[in-house]
């Protein structure tokens, strides 16, 4: 595994998606080695790369170390031949050449030597220990032992190392000590307590996580024995965890606003026009999505909240004039005629402000410039057809909710009101 660290925006003119898309071009030709790249993940410290992440876990109880990594390749080959996948690797590898050290403890013990010591001391020699820490000129150093270069070049030369026994005499490790090459995983990590092997994959270009997500677990449906499932991890648990989240989130914001309108309108019936003229704004946001190439991710569904708000006050500033309008005896059909007409221009004047305002996030470059064209791409694009279609739906709404309310008409006064009225003022 290694980093690999970009210029500056400012030195350079592709993206990291390019970037990517070049290299697997210049290293699709080397067939010793399998070669992956990956952008870092979104957020630091969920998975050691962006994507889909998720473990193959053995719960069948053999411990087989060959068969774990046999399923684990048939569900990435089977990976790989989904269309909004681009990319799936593991690396979990049991064939990894190793060497075994065979002690002799009864030898170990004749010598001196314990078991204990004789690693403990093996450990420090090829793998380093840290021992102290020391301050000169100013700076914090710190003091590892370990043996020169020299004496750990090749497998064969810890043979060649010495351990001190319980008498203060150097017993080399030859003596009770052997070499075996076998093959196995370099490492053993477990999920939830079983055995795993961790997948990662990307989506292709026109696809989103969300795809990704959904053919991994028609696969393993398909792929995956008996005895063998998968988890998430990463960031794609708490993706998967939050699930339709956002639909809860939206249901519970219509809710609040058709509850205030019914409480400013005194009415259930009229703030159905409100909320019935939002879907073309939500439609406009996800048609300028899909045409500029942009996922439904958690910026374009901030920008949806705000589209909710908005467009629901062009709305409102229509039904209220013609509400006052209609309350003063005009026809519905008169009152939101001039309801629109009186409104017209200040609409129009601030959600196309509003759209222009947001092009520099639509065409945004750089750093973060995915997040600012999803959210500044959401936004305009549904104020831009929420507004225009929405100057149409409203009045029509309206005029259909507004004529199944009767207008409570004022009572004539008659002499007997007329009299106990000039008598109370008397």
């Amino acid at each position: 595994m290694g980093m690999i660290n970009l210029a500056g925006w400012e030195e350079r003119t592709q993206s990291v998606d390019e970037l990517i898309t070049e290299l697997r071009e210049k290293t699709k030709g080397i067939s010793d080695a399998s070669i992956e790249f990956f952008p870092p993940p979104s957020v630091p410290g969920f998975g050691n790369a962006s994507g889909v992440e998720l473990r193959v876990l053995d719960k069948s109880g053999t411990g087989d170390l060959q068969r774990t990594a046999t399923v684990t390749q048939d569900f990435i080959a089977a990976l790989g031949k989904s269309p909004a996948i681009g990319s799936a690797f593991t690396n979990y590898d049991a064939n990894f050449p190793q060497y075994l050290i065979h002690v002799d403890q009864e030898q170990a013990a004749k010598k001196g030597v314990t078991v204990d010591q004789a690693m403990s001391t093996l450990q420090t020699l090829i793998g380093s220990y840290y021992a102290s820490n020391f301050i000169r000129f100013g700076q914090l150093y710190k003091v590892m032992v370990q043996a020169s270069p020299e004496y750990r070049i090749n497998p064969e030369d810890l043979l060649k190392l010495y351990v001190k026994n319980n008498r203060g005499e150097l017993v080399p490790y030859s003596t009770f000590v052997r070499l075996e090459r076998v093959y196995g995983p370099d490492q053993l990590t477990r999920y939830n307590m079983y055995t795993s092997a961790m997948v990662s994959a990307d989506a292709t270009p026109g696809h989103s996580t969300g795809d990704v997500i959904k053919n991994v677990q028609e696969t393993a449906k398909q792929v995956l024995p008996k005895g063998f499932t998968f988890e998430w991890s990463g960031m794609t648990r708490e993706q998967v965890l939050s699930g339709d989240q956002a639909l809860y989130i939206f249901a519970l914001v219509i809710v609040f606003v058709y509850l205030i309108l019914a409480a400013q309108y005194e009415s259930f019936l009229l703030p159905l026009p409100v909320l019935l003229s939002l879907p073309t704004g939500l439609f406009g946001a996800f048609l300028f999505l899909k045409i500029l190439g942009l996922e439904n991710n958690i910026y374009a569904q901030v920008a949806l909240v705000m589209l909710i708000g908005l467009l629901g006050k062009n709305a409102i500033l229509v039904i209220e004039v013609a509400e006052q309008r209609r309350r003063a005896g005009a026809s519905v059909f008169d009152a939101v005629i001039e309801g629109t007409l009186s409104r017209l221009r200040p609409i129009l004047m601030t959600s196309f402000a509003f759209i222009l305002g947001l092009m520099p996030l639509v065409v945004a470059d750089g750093a973060g410039a995915l997040g600012n064209r999803s959210i500044g791409t959401a936004a305009a694009g549904g104020m831009l057809l929420g507004t225009t279609f929405g100057l149409l739906l409203v009045p029509g709404l309206y005029v259909i909710f507004a004529g199944m309310i009767k207008v409570k008409k004022p009572e004539p006064v008659t002499e007997a009101v007329e009299e106990e009225a000039e008598a109370m003022h008397a």
